[in-house]
């Protein structure tokens, strides 16, 4: 009985410590905002450079949670033609939507290891030409 009552113990000690690791680990999962904030600044840290064409900017309402802001553009790379979309709402402070137009050009820093990866604007780079 006493092997009953110490395996009982033992699992509900585990059952406690996995409860609490998981609470632990998902207090430290990073938002989207965050992980789209370092996706930027890895390739504005190590991306190479191309040059692209805005195609256009979309701004649109989401459902109650403020406006999205998007900046659609094209760009080549090796031969391969890659059509793309930043949000920029969150960098709205270094950029003037009403400013970028069809056809502007814009210089693009892409993954070299996945170019369909890209930006156009990033916390300490930008790639519009005035």
């Amino acid at each position: 009985m006493n092997e009953l009552r110490l395996y009982s113990l033992i699992a509900i000690a585990g059952a406690g410590l996995l409860f609490g690791a998981n609470a632990w680990a998902r207090s430290r999962r990073k938002s989207p905002d965050q992980k789209e904030r370092e996706r930027r600044m890895r390739i504005s840290e190590m991306g190479r450079i191309t040059d692209g064409t805005v195609i256009d900017v979309n701004e649109m309402q989401m459902n109650g949670s403020g406006e999205l802001q998007l900046l659609i553009y094209h760009y080549d790379v090796a031969g391969v033609s890659y059509e793309a979309s930043q949000d920029v709402s969150s960098l709205r402070h270094m950029v003037d939507l009403h400013s970028c137009r069809a056809g502007l050009m814009t210089s693009i820093k892409y993954d070299p290891g996945n170019p369909g990866n890209s930006i156009v604007i990033s916390e300490n780079w930008t790639g519009l030409r005035h």
